[in-house]
């Protein structure tokens, strides 16, 4: 494969780095040699016309040029050519996370996050408007003409017990036969519920993470990730800042680029997203108001705490009693 250096897209850059990183393909700088070689001698044979002089400066210069400069100089390109790959990148999984950040909210509705399953079955949370877990169950809806009888009467009366509007289908392994169950089931109602499949990227990591243990203790890797899922739809900005940006999923060959530069500019982007849109102070979530500007992981937690003991927050005069703010 060859392509010229100016017209390489990033992204085929940095694949390209990957093969041979992996030791499956070997990437090499071809540059025309002759032109270079010509110039280069022509500044010394410009200046003496002996012909033994003139063959000891082309071997010369030849050796310099194979064994000293072109390798120097092709580290020194792919070195530029990276860090541009790096950067074009970068700019594109902040872009890409941005737009994920600030997908629209299903707003504070009852809503069901399933997370599907063939074999282990579909993982349903039913969540309160405000995102509080309300309760659990498993249905088996691609095990069987009973098993689905059996799942989509659970999943009504699931609907029916807490008004269900939304519901957030996972888009993971059996999410496209899933949906298609949900949508079939709902018809009956009136009105039916909203479906909606929702990116479930990350969310087994949220699932094990200290901020799900921290919110959900006693309850199992399975259900706390039925729960993101449906807090996804509520509201993606206060879910998603939960997760480490990089285990979203905002693009290819994320792991190839510098991940300082990487993690610099995702927490940048979450920021301003987080900024831009504004925070509700009395539903927001410690992790959610840590990337208020200007406050700190210590004043966030404090201000949850106060919350908790006192109540919701009445006037912004209530703020000034919060530790350290």
């Amino acid at each position: 494969y060859q392509t010229p250096l100016r017209q390489i897209a990033p992204h085929n850059f940095l694949a390209l780095l990957r093969g041979e990183k992996e030791g499956l393909l070997k990437v090499a700088l071809e540059v025309e040699e002759a032109p270079l070689l010509d110039q280069l001698l022509h500044s010394q044979l410009a200046r003496n016309t002996s012909p033994a002089l003139q063959g000891f400066y082309q071997n010369l210069v030849k050796d310099a040029w194979s064994r000293l400069l072109k390798p120097s100089l092709s580290n020194e390109v792919m070195t530029e050519k990276k860090a541009w790959a790096d950067r074009e990148s970068i700019q594109t999984f902040a872009e890409n996370l941005k737009h994920l950040l600030l997908a629209a909210p299903g707003g504070m509705q009852p809503t069901l996050g399933i997370d599907p399953g063939f074999r282990t079955g579909c993982k349903v949370a039913a969540l309160s408007p405000t995102g509080q877990f309300l309760e659990y169950q498993v249905i088996f809806p691609h095990t069987g003409a009973a098993k689905q009888q059996e799942a989509a009467t659970l999943l009504l009366q699931l609907i029916r017990r807490y008004n269900i509007a939304l519901i957030a289908i996972g888009n993971g392994t059996a999410g496209r036969e899933t949906e298609t169950f949900v949508r079939e089931t709902i018809q009956s109602l009136t009105p039916p519920p909203i479906a909606v499949m929702v990116s479930e990227a990350g969310a087994s990591i949220y699932s094990a993470s200290e901020v799900a243990i921290g919110e959900f203790p006693d309850l199992d890797l399975t259900v706390r990730g039925a729960i993101s899922i449906a807090r996804r739809l509520q509201d993606p900005l206060a879910e998603l800042v939960k997760i480490d940006p990089k285990s979203i999923g905002v693009g290819q060959y994320q792991h190839d680029v510098d991940q300082k530069q990487l993690k610099q500019k995702l927490d940048e982007t979450v920021e301003s997203c987080v900024n831009y849109v504004g925070v509700d102070l009395n539903l927001a979530s410690r992790e959610l108001l840590t990337y208020v500007s200007g406050n700190t992981p210590t004043v966030a937690h404090n201000i949850v705490e106060y919350r908790n003991q006192i109540g919701a927050f009445r006037d912004r005069q209530s703020l000034l009693k919060v530790k350290k703010l």
